[in-house]
């Protein structure tokens, strides 16, 4: 058994919490020392997932995916309350020798400061700012999105729906070779950040009908249907919408079996089955971290909040039009 050596010091960690629907505190909570194999981080931004921690917010996390949508450090149970999240970035603090000092990716929940096992951080390249990285959970998503999607090079790809992950599984489609790469919104002001990431943006009426494959993201009815009109013959939908406990009508009529289309569901949980004999998680999330060193991300986490400002704007944020990208929590 593994001794806690105490230094008689106390550290004290608040954390965000999704109380009751619609209703976000902060609670303060006493950390212990950290093991020899853990270490103390001291959070810098924690980004947040607005589709997920949408759901999380309205109590509209399904009963039968309690146990699975769990974070990998969440405390309390669903439907509230609940501490959760899982993109954050930080400094090591206190805990294994060999990580002082160093920034580092974990996913834990939006708290400012708090406690890890060592093998569940991941050291932020020095050329990927701590804000940025941030954004390592969503690229895992989109990176895991291509394997199951596989990708090729000259494939004419469509992602329908431009938040963050629709955003990075454009920018990852738009450097394999001679891809074509549209990104459909109904946006028009997210027009200039897709051309910045190298693909082409469309309205829905203005969408492709020829694609090689598609990746849904936007989490409406509407946005999916728009997905299998993009799909040409014997193409592959990749759904990466989560829609908790609602249950989207599906266009499975009119062309959906003459084009022999494929409406295939994609979530990160899972390493894809095309790389999980080999890739480990923690080579998948180092991976994601890896992708990230391109400055033209930083548009994607352009907006921030104060960390002590999350219960009065957070609500309205997730709750409300979404306009802006989801925003990063700041904690100092």
């Amino acid at each position: 058994m593994t001794v806690r050596k105490s230094t008689g010091k106390h550290h004290i960690g608040r954390a965000m919490w999704y109380a009751k629907p619609g209703t976000v505190e902060i609670r303060a909570e006493t950390l212990k020392d950290p093991l020899p194999n853990e270490v103390r981080v001291r959070t810098l931004f924690s980004g947040i997932s607005r589709g997920t921690e949408r759901l999380v917010l309205n109590g509209a996390v399904p009963e039968s995916e309690w146990s699975r949508m769990r974070a990998p450090m969440q405390s309390g149970n669903f439907p509230f309350p609940v501490k959760y999240g899982y993109c954050a970035t930080g400094i090591v603090e206190g805990g294994s020798s060999e990580m002082l000092g160093r920034t580092v990716f974990c996913l834990h929940p939006h708290q400012d400061m708090f406690i890890a096992p060592a093998d569940m951080v991941v050291t932020v390249p020095d050329d990927v700012p701590a804000k940025r990285a941030t954004l390592t959970a969503n690229m895992e998503t989109a990176l895991n999105a291509h394997w199951d999607g596989a990708t090729g090079p000259g494939d004419r790809v469509v992602i329908v729906g431009a938040g963050i992950v629709g955003l990075l599984v454009a920018y990852i489609a738009a450097q394999i070779p001679r891809t074509q790469t549209i990104v459909v919104d109904i946006d028009e002001g997210r027009r200039k950040l897709v051309t910045e990431l190298g693909a082409r943006f469309a309205l829905p009426q203005e969408a492709p009908q020829d694609a090689d494959i598609v990746f849904h993201t936007s989490a409406t009815e509407a946005g999916l249907a728009t997905a299998l009109e993009c799909a040409g013959f014997e193409a592959r939908v990749i759904e990466l919408s989560w829609y908790g406990a609602n249950s989207p009508q599906v266009a499975l009529g009119a062309a959906f079996h003459s084009r022999r289309l494929t409406l295939q569901s994609s979530q990160v949980g899972h390493v894809a089955p095309s790389r999980r004999a080999r890739w480990t998680y923690q080579r998948r999330l180092a991976k994601a971290l890896d992708l990230l060193r391109d400055p033209r991300l930083d548009a994607l986490v352009y907006d921030e909040i104060a960390f002590n400002d999350a219960p009065a704007l957070i609500p309205d944020i997730l709750n409300g039009s979404a306009t802006k990208l989801a925003p990063v929590l700041r904690y100092f």
